[in-house]
């Protein structure tokens, strides 16, 4: 393996790893070696071998086994890093979840869009006036791998979006947010409440859960500049399908 310089032994071991699992070497489900294996054939520290295997699990490739391994996953959890994907990436043409499925395969398999008068949570949240009965609404249903692993409704206010792009099934290079900064309305302050729960029956059978498998409820609003806010989506994850992200500065 070519060495990078100035790259530490434990990433140089997860990178080999890494490449191994997508040759192919180590297939869904296989487990990878154990401490002892690669502090004999790199010559290493066990804490540099621990490290090594504990930035595979952190970035879902693989999962640790109590009392028997290290093994690569059956389906590789998103990385869903909460601050990063918010960051503007729009703007350049890409998706918010250009930045986490790398080389995956994400579909939108469920989509449906609409005018519609919203639940009055969202007509708070959107200060609609009384006489604007409508918002735009976006359902979707999206799949990593052939795999369900979020529903996703989106409410934005039809003084912005109607008649826009937004109420095409494709909104184009950089989807709803680009489309809302050429109106004029560019997200730029967002806020997002997470809570975990058991999913209804319904939501159970869109994203094909196991009995048991809990969801995240994730409800993201994003505001302009001047503090109006021109989207509220709500989200429901299958929460073995993801790991959520925040990284943060106390500079």
């Amino acid at each position: 393996m070519t060495a990078i310089p100035g790259e530490r032994k434990y990433s140089a071991i997860a990178r080999a790893l890494r490449d191994a699992i997508a040759r192919g070497e180590y297939p869904p489900g296989s487990r990878l070696p154990g401490e002892n294996d690669l502090m004999r054939d790199w010559q290493v520290a066990r804490m540099t071998a621990r490290q090594a295997l504990a930035v595979l699990i952190s970035e879902g490739r693989a999962e640790p086994r109590k009392g028997s391994g290290v093994y690569v996953r059956e389906f590789r959890p998103v990385v869903r890093a909460g601050i990063t994907r918010l960051a503007g990436g729009w703007a350049d043409g890409r998706s918010v979840w250009s930045a986490e499925i790398e080389e995956r395969n994400l579909t939108i398999d469920h989509l449906d869009v609409a005018r519609e008068e919203p639940p009055d949570r969202i007509r708070i949240l959107l200060d609609l006036p009384e006489r604007e009965r409508d918002a735009v609404v976006r359902r979707r249903r999206y799949s990593l791998d052939g795999k369900p692993v979020l529903l996703s409704t989106s409410w934005l206010p039809a003084d912005i979006a109607a008649g826009t792009r937004i109420e095409q099934p494709d909104t184009g290079p950089g989807g709803i947010y680009a489309r809302l900064a050429e109106a004029g309305h560019a997200p730029a302050q967002f806020r997002e409440d997470l809570r975990a729960r058991m999913p209804e029956p319904d939501e159970a059978k869109r994203l094909e859960l196991p009995a048991g498998t809990p969801v995240v409820e994730i409800a993201r609003i994003a505001c302009t500049d001047a503090g109006r806010i021109i989207e509220v989506n709500e989200m429901t994850a299958d929460a073995t399908a993801y790991i959520f992200r925040y990284d943060f500065s106390l500079e």
